[in-house]
C-alpha cells in the first residue's frame, strides 16, 4: 500500500471518529487542527491500529499529532522499527 492509500484510509477514519468531513482533512492536519481531544486521539489511534493490523508503542502513539505522524508510525511498525 503506497502513502496516498494509507492517507486515504487514515483520513477515512478520522472523519469517521470525529464526525468531520474527509475534504477536510490533509496530511498536514493535525489532531489540534480537528479539535480532537484526549478520548478521541485514543480512538482514533486504536482504529488506525485495528485498520492495519498492528500495534504501536507508547513512545511512537506519543509522538502522533498530525495525520503525517500517523502515516510515519504506521509504516515504522509495520517494518519493524
Amino acid at each position: 500500500m503506497d502513502r496516498t492509500e494509507m492517507f486515504q484510509k487514515v483520513a477515512d477514519i478520522a472523519s469517521d471518529v470525529l464526525g468531520i468531513d474527509v475534504d477536510s482533512i490533509t496530511e498536514e492536519t493535525t489532531f489540534d487542527d480537528l479539535d480532537a481531544n484526549s478520548l478521541e486521539r485514543l480512538q482514533l489511534v486504536t482504529a488506525i491500529e485495528d485498520e492495519f493490523d498492528i500495534e504501536m508503542d507508547e513512545e511512537r502513539l506519543l509522538s502522533i499529532a498530525s495525520m503525517s505522524d500517523a502515516i510515519d508510525a504506521i509504516v515504522a511498525t509495520q517494518q519493524g522499527a
